[in-house]
């Protein structure tokens, strides 16, 4: 299965999400890491993958974080593009900071993925379990990790099918941390954690990480 994986900015180093994510090709996926989103990324381009995981805030780069991703008639590949992609049968998977949008700024990805950032405590201890009865996270224990603890405004609630949330001993108390949402003929997930490596290369995530891409492409 061929993934889009498109991720770097100013506060999430691209080579944590390529070294997090670089074990899920031992399962057979073939990822293709763009960092460069706003100069790399066409319409055409993403019609060449079956899943994109976005893990990527609106900034163009680390070293270039004043200028955002999405710049109206300058960047190729816009949110309403996604949405078309998604709509099409393909799937979208909106990980960590690829959670970090304003309805003030973007309010077309808030729209899309159904979440703004509200902001998040300092890293603390995290504990993940299932919400529900869902394919992604069928089967798993609740884990514990080191992380950003997430906390998010949802929309449209109505559309969101949640199966996971965290909980920590800090003023973000418990978070909805995954859940999915039909778009058009397609499939979108979110899930929050993935600030660290360690959590994206945890044995629970991994597998979290894995069913994700399999529900979004419409094969589990």
């Amino acid at each position: 299965m061929n993934v889009l994986v498109i991720c770097d900015d100013i506060w999430h180093p691209g080579e944590v999400i390529v070294r997090g994510l670089k074990p899920l090709e031992k399962l057979g996926y073939e990822l293709d890491f763009v960092m460069a989103a706003k100069d790399i990324l066409t319409k055409t381009m993403i019609y060449d993958y079956d899943v994109i995981i976005n893990a990527k805030g609106n900034a163009h780069s680390p070293a270039n974080s004043s200028s955002p991703w999405f710049e109206d008639t300058v960047t190729a590949v816009m949110p309403e593009d996604f949405r078309e992609y998604i709509a099409s049968g393909r799937g979208f998977i909106a990980l960590h900071s690829g959670n970090t949008y304003h309805p003030e700024t973007r309010k077309d990805m808030v729209d899309l993925i159904g979440n703004s950032f509200i902001k998040h405590p300092k890293q603390c201890s995290i504990t993940a379990s299932a919400c529900k009865d869902h394919p992604i996270i069928a089967g798993i224990e609740p884990f514990t990790f080191r992380d950003e603890h997430y906390m998010i405004q949802l929309y449209n609630e109505e559309e969101l099918d949640i199966f996971m949330e965290t909980t920590s001993d800090t003023e973000a108390g418990t978070q909805p941390a995954g859940y999915t949402k039909n778009v058009g003929k397609g499939r979108l997930v979110v899930l929050t954690p993935g600030h660290n490596c360690a959590v994206l290369q945890h044995p629970s995530y991994q597998k979290i990480l894995a069913n994700a891409i399999d529900w979004a492409a419409g094969k589990l």
